[in-house]
């Protein structure tokens, strides 16, 4: 039995041997340079399944190494950077999704290095970061600023912006008259939102800070996820609250008329991890990007990264959340349960509009509060 034993070890490290050699072999033959000899042979190609493998190969003797490190002892050598500093030095590299889209990928690095970055490869960033390839590739071209610039900017965030400063190439409309008023481009109409409550569904920042008040909470930070071109962070301005906005300029100037007004804009999808660290945030609103067209799944990714953010007492506001009546019953309400906070408010009411009424749709807006410990 002992023999057997010595015989099954031996061709186990014969085995190990062998596939050591051929990774050194094919990693040798990636690497090598054009031979400076006047005899040059055309080597063949490595074949496509062969780089796959020798990637899993790579890939699995490095988990092995991390989790099995090897008994030998190692000399005690001190780095010159600490490793963190190191890991920060690391380029972002591509995401995965980039190459499901080759088109939109090749527009977009289709630019001459150290010149301005073309509008057509421009226009190609928020496509694809909106199918998954985010973080971008990064690019050597100079990002394109508007040939006329009003000389001041406004210091009040709802005051007329300066649409000389906006890069309307970018865009079917040429002013911010050509657009809805309803997106948040009339600032005089803006004004007045988050103010007063018509109905049940409002939440007024005067009843957000009376809450917090009462609950002897305080609120100082905030997020507020696709929140357009930024008018709550400019009415909890006044409150002297910092609220950061992520906005996606589709078809409209979002983020260029938020920075317009000082605001800050984070272009930020939202399947992509909130930039925020860990517990540090009093408030997050839920505007009018999160809706029941995003996957119920990705909802729950998102909520939980909501979750992840927010500190032990603050809170998350669901403004006017809209979806049909069932679905909200089965579906969303229990996903948002899921989070074990506190509803400080709960309305639901019908939405009146044409879509709403033949589909049977309806809002909910719900204030609700994280949990000082779990």
């Amino acid at each position: 039995m002992g023999f057997t034993m010595g015989l099954n070890l031996l061709l186990l490290l014969a085995m190990v041997a062998t596939n050591i050699l051929s990774l050194y072999h094919l990693s040798t033959t990636m690497i090598t340079t054009k031979p400076t000899t006047t005899t040059t042979t055309n080597n063949p190609p490595v074949p496509d399944h062969l780089l796959r493998q020798l990637q899993t190969i790579r890939a699995t003797i490095n988990h092995l190494t991390r989790h099995h490190p090897t008994t030998q002892s190692t000399p005690t050598t001190t780095s010159t950077a600490p490793p963190d500093l190191l890991l920060y030095t690391q380029l972002s590299p591509i995401a995965s999704a980039c190459r499901h889209h080759p088109d939109l990928l090749h527009q977009y690095m289709n630019y001459t290095p150290f010149s301005t970055c073309p509008t057509l490869s421009s226009a190609a960033a928020e496509p694809l970061i909106l199918r998954g390839c985010h973080p971008l590739p990064r690019r050597r071209c100079f990002s394109p600023t508007p040939k006329t610039q009003s000389p001041s900017l406004p210091t009040n965030p709802f005051s007329p912006v300066p649409e000389n400063s906006i890069l309307w190439a970018n865009y079917k409309c040429k002013n911010l008259d050509c657009y809805n008023p309803d997106l948040g481009f009339d600032l005089k109409k803006e004004k007045a939102r988050f103010l007063v409550s018509k109905s049940d569904l409002d939440l007024p920042i005067s009843q957000l800070m009376d809450i917090a008040k009462k609950a002897k909470s305080v609120v100082r930070l905030a997020l507020d996820i696709g929140g357009g071109t930024g008018t709550f962070a400019a009415q909890m301005k006044q409150e002297n609250v910092t609220v950061v906005t992520t906005t996606m300029s589709l078809g409209a100037p979002y983020s260029e008329v938020a920075a317009l007004r000082g605001l800050v804009p984070l272009h930020l999808p939202l399947q992509q991890r909130l930039p925020v660290f860990d517990g540090v945030l009093d408030l997050v609103r839920c505007g009018r990007a999160v809706n029941r067209w995003i996957p119920a799944q990705a909802l729950e990714f998102l909520l939980y990264d909501v979750d992840r953010v927010l500190r032990g007492g603050g809170f998350l506001w669901v403004d006017r959340f809209f979806s049909k009546e069932v679905d909200l019953d089965k579906v969303y309400g229990p996903l948002i349960g899921k989070l074990g906070y506190k509803k400080v408010k709960w309305v639901v009411g019908k939405k009146t509009d044409q879509s709403g009424v033949k589909n049977g749709e309806v809002y909910l807006t719900a204030l609700l509060q994280k949990p000082v410990s779990r």
